[in-house]
């Protein structure tokens, strides 16, 4: 299985590791089938996305991935956010071998899971902005 240079670089040097103590969005995700979980931490100023961490549990792949996913949405806005696709993360490492494009997913669905918190702390119903959270396919 060939890994690309970024995933080998954000899995040897992954960004925004660690935990947000005052977040105001935390999403938790698994995949009970490979038994990859990832957390992600939110900071949101204005609709903004200040700060992100992750804690991910799992593979080369979905700890690239997580970090691939700060990467992309820190410091924008919180609507750019949430229109992020695993697909994007992956075009963003330059590829995923096929057997791993699960963890993508499990990126995208953690971030989304953070943000439905955010929304569900402000009072707000996340499932029209956010969408249903899925558990990711094999």
């Amino acid at each position: 299985m060939l890994y690309s240079e970024k995933v080998l670089d954000h899995f040897s040097n992954p960004r925004n590791v660690g935990e947000i103590e005052d977040a105001d969005g935390v999403g938790e995700v698994g995949n009970a089938k490979c038994g990859d979980i990832m957390k992600m931490y939110l900071k949101i100023d204005k609709g903004v996305i200040s700060d992100v961490k992750f804690k991910t549990y799992g593979c080369g792949a979905a700890v690239a991935t997580s970090s691939m996913a700060t990467e992309l949405i820190k410091g924008k806005p919180v609507e750019d956010a949430l229109k992020l696709t695993n697909a994007a993360v992956v075009e963003a490492l330059d590829g995923l071998p096929q057997v791993k494009i699960h963890c993508s997913v499990l990126a995208e669905q953690a971030i989304k899971s953070a943000l439905s918190d955010y929304y569900t702390r402000q009072g707000i119903d996340p499932l029209p902005i956010v969408g249903e959270i899925k558990e990711p396919e094999e």
